[in-house]
């Protein structure tokens, strides 16, 4: 098990640096945080507030509410993009094989603990402390005595209370006969089970999910899909099938690993999938708590080497209710990044929270704080070691870049690139400095007409540790020898219009010359850059 290490330990970290005031900074951190957007984050101000307050990426959650709901709340994003001149990207997050317990009537189901609840497949059964009706038909097949099941809306709503625990006592044909482990009130129209560390014979990809990717999805060109409940690469690899007959071509997968199927078969999907998320609700049900962080340290460490994001969940979720993270979560959030965490992703928190702004704010304040401990010459040399020698052309060029921002102290780097791979190789070794990625826009045609493409690709850096994209115009791809002069000016202006350059700073340049890449430092003069 990998993990990540401070950089200054003992009686180096003193108390008066605990006590000294943040400096105000523009980016609230290099890590990077997904909102997902629901009831309570939909409007245009709001989305305009979160964006401003450091959301990247905006999530659509398809476990709830309908194709027009979600549209709603996407135009919504596109007007707040425009109006805050800020990119965000836009994730399409799968049901996958979920269990659910439908409580049409929404009346409060009071359990006790000690007392008995059948689970039942027919679903005509109004649930009560008796009964509860669940969607899948194969579940007795599937449990033995003493097996833990929890049902419940904290997957929804971030709040343990209103949960129960259940201990299967027998099976009866298809019904479950279960003791009531803790007493709690169900509140809502859904609930849902989760059978901790049991196969659920479902697609991993659902006739309701593919309908959604077809529809929704390949209307409006979404940047990545998060594949829920990812259990094997074959999974992966189904739906990278199916978004191609989607037309969705330049769409990625992050494969959302969340039951101990997924854990024990992490390597293989990590090799197929584009980013992970650590789904660590479900993780949290499926695992003994005290597993947790060793799966997630792990994890992350592995995306760390060979370079692919890996996204956090389930952090503040305290602030659904609460203006303030509780102290463990903030530890919790500053230990992730410290472990090597791209990003962090909110679910109720935003979703349904009192205080989405504030939830993404505080948690962008608390990945900076730990981002200027982080061990990042450590961090350098386990991907430099784990990478070997000899390194390939584009893996030398992008650690030298990274190295030598660190020996100049640069400002920043900038590199330039039409897929985002440069981008993201020198993402790789973790600078401590944000990484302007000047996206070039590539001409493309097909059979009906001519295209450029390039913003779908700046949008997906929008996941990587770090990396702030800056979409060229067209005319810089069609410039010839001058397009590398123009989106360095353009790549300045916008470090100095955010206030993060200023005369006589060092900026490392990662740019292609010919068949070969080079890293040149770039010394900012203001009067040559306006």
């Amino acid at each position: 098990m990998q993990g990540g290490q401070v950089a200054v330990e003992g009686s180096v970290l003193r108390l008066a640096s605990v006590l000294t005031p943040s400096k105000p900074k523009f980016f609230p951190s290099l890590t990077k945080v997904v909102g997902t957007l629901g009831p309570n984050s939909r409007s245009v101000e709001v989305i305009e507030a979160c964006l401003e307050a450091g959301m990247s990426v905006a999530r659509f959650d398809f476990s709830w509410l309908d194709e027009n709901y979600h549209q709603e709340t996407l135009d919504n994003l596109r007007v707040a993009v425009k109006n805050v001149k800020r990119l965000c990207a836009v994730m399409l997050d799968t049901m996958g094989p979920a269990l659910q317990v439908c409580n049409k009537s929404g009346n409060p189901i009071e359990m006790m603990a000690g007392n008995h609840v059948t689970i039942t497949p027919d679903v005509t059964r109004e649930p009560s402390a008796e009964i509860l009706p669940v969607n899948y038909s194969g579940l007795a097949n599937a449990v033995i005595k003493g097996d833990t099941i929890f049902v419940g809306q904290y997957l929804f709503t971030g709040i343990e209370t209103t949960s129960i625990w259940l201990e299967v006592l027998e099976t009866r044909g298809k019904d479950i006969l279960c003791l009531v482990k803790n007493s709690a009130t169900l509140l809502g129209s859904i609930f849902t089970m989760h059978a901790s560390q049991v196969h659920i014979d479902l697609p991993t990809l659902t006739d309701v999910d593919r309908q959604a990717i077809s529809n929704w999805g390949s209307r409006n060109k979404v940047d990545f899909i998060s594949l829920s409940y990812t259990r094997h690469v074959e999974d992966v690899r189904e739906l990278r099938a199916f978004i191609k007959a989607q037309n969705l071509h330049e769409t990625q997968i992050f494969a959302k690993v969340e039951t101990v199927e997924g854990l024990r078969h992490f390597d293989e999907i990590l090799e197929e999938a584009d980013g992970i998320i650590l789904s660590r609700g479900n993780l949290g049900i499926d695992l003994p708590p005290e597993k947790v962080f060793l799966f997630q340290k792990s994890a992350i460490h592995r995306c760390n080497m060979i370079g692919k994001p890996a996204i956090i969940t389930r952090v503040v979720d305290s602030m659904t209710a609460n203006l303030r993270p509780t102290r463990a979560e903030a530890t919790d959030v500053a230990n992730a990044v410290l472990d090597g965490a791209d990003g962090i992703l909110l679910g109720p928190e935003t979703l349904r929270g009192m205080y989405p702004i504030e939830a993404i704010k505080t948690v962008g304040r608390i990945c900076a704080e730990a981002e200027v401990v982080c061990n990042q010459s450590l961090q350098f040399k386990r991907v430099a070691k784990h990478v070997g020698e000899p390194m390939s052309h584009a893996e030398s060029v992008a650690s030298s870049a990274v190295h030598t921002a660190t020996k100049v102290k640069a400002a920043m780097i900038i590199v330039f690139t039409s897929s985002g791979g440069a981008a993201r190789l020198i993402a790789k070794y973790r600078p401590s400095v944000p990484v302007f990625a000047v996206v070039i826009p590539r001409l493309s045609t097909n059979s009906l007409k001519w295209t450029f493409t390039g913003s779908s690709q700046a949008r997906q850096l929008l996941g990587v540790r770090g990396v702030y994209p800056i979409l060229a115009s067209p005319n810089v791809a069609t410039s010839g020898g001058s397009s590398e002069e123009s989106g360095l000016k353009l790549a300045l202006n916008h470090g100095k219009t955010m206030g993060l350059l200023k005369p006589n700073d060092q900026v490392v340049v990662f740019q292609k010359i010919g068949d070969s890449s080079v890293v040149k430092i770039v010394v900012f003069q203001d009067q040559l850059y306006s």
